[in-house]
């Protein structure tokens, strides 16, 4: 069944020739940058992640050296 156009003086496509080329040019130059910010979006990511794990190795606390820690005398008792 095949549509028919009633009205042959009616446009189907009402973009003119200009506009839709205008429209591709618009959409093909968007990508790169796109493409780039997923890319960098992804590095970033994967960067804080290294981060992040590095800082818990060097907080971690069998890597920290033993402190030591003074002893004090004990405190005369006041006893009433």
């Amino acid at each position: 069944m095949a549509s028919v156009n009633p009205d042959p003086q009616v446009a189907v496509n009402p973009l003119p020739e200009s506009a839709k080329h205008s429209a591709d040019l618009l959409l093909s130059l968007a990508t790169g940058p796109m493409i780039v910010g997923v890319i960098s979006l992804n590095t970033i990511g994967s960067w804080l992640q290294q981060v992040g794990e590095a800082s818990e190795e060097v907080f971690r606390g069998d890597r920290l050296p033993i402190l030591p820690f003074p002893e004090t005398p004990p405190s005369p008792s006041n006893e009433v």
